[in-house]
């Protein structure tokens, strides 16, 4: 069956622009791949970033922080920095009595030394809360309670 001979035959479909009513002139919103890139994306240059500053390029600052781990005090001098002068110390060491100073006295109270034996737990630095002082400002740096 041959076509009517008043209507030529197309020789090929429209494209997509044509049939949809596209402008083929009109910008495209995504980048074309130019000569040398493939059509996949790779080797073209990422858009730019809307609505960012370009990075500055301005030098870091490093700040280097020394952690200091915390200084246990029992009744023996202790060596480290004092907070107050900032100098590398060994601890000073005053004994003060203490709940233990007091409860040894009034235990031996209450077993029947009241003459005054009840008073030895006051000599005994043993028994006592201990004060850590720094030897150059004197600052109390730190104490251990016995009880």
């Amino acid at each position: 069956m041959s076509a009517p001979s008043g209507n030529p035959v197309p020789s090929a479909p429209p494209s997509y622009e044509e049939a949809m009513g596209i402008n083929v002139n009109y910008p495209h919103p995504y980048p074309v791949p130019g000569a040398g890139q493939k059509p996949d994306g790779k080797g073209m240059d990422p858009p730019p970033h809307m609505g960012q500053p370009p990075p500055a390029s301005n030098p870091i600052t490093v700040q280097t922080v020394y952690v200091q781990q915390p200084v246990l005090f029992y009744d023996r001098p202790v060596q480290m920095c004092c907070p107050s002068c900032n100098q590398m110390i060994v601890t000073r060491l005053s004994y003060d009595s203490g709940a233990l100073t007091w409860l040894s006295c009034g235990g031996l109270c209450l077993l029947g030394c009241v003459a005054g034996c009840c008073l030895i737990p006051f000599c005994i630095d043993a028994l006592k809360d201990v004060d850590h002082t720094c030897p150059k400002c004197s600052a109390l740096v730190g104490s251990y309670k016995r009880l």
